[in-house]
């Protein structure tokens, strides 16, 4: 079993929402605190893309893209 490709740090997080904008099928925010819900921790094709590019985004660097090794599995 291997690891998640994503996780969050909601004790990082602003609620600056780029992550929302940019890959709604993988990250969403509480409607309580405005903080980042990981909806996919193991998105595939362009939700994928998507994810990669919110987590450069984040201005609070609380999402974390854990890729593989190449060559590791």
């Amino acid at each position: 079993m291997s690891a998640p490709l994503l996780s969050v740090d909601r004790g990082r997080c602003i609620g600056a929402g780029m992550c929302a904008m940019t890959a709604p099928e993988v990250f969403d925010q509480d409607p309580d605190d405005g903080l980042v819900l990981l909806l996919d921790p193991e998105p595939t094709g362009a939700d994928r893309a998507a994810a990669r590019m919110a987590a450069g985004l984040c201005p609070s660097g609380a999402i974390t893209l854990h890729e593989p090794e190449p060559g590791l599995s």
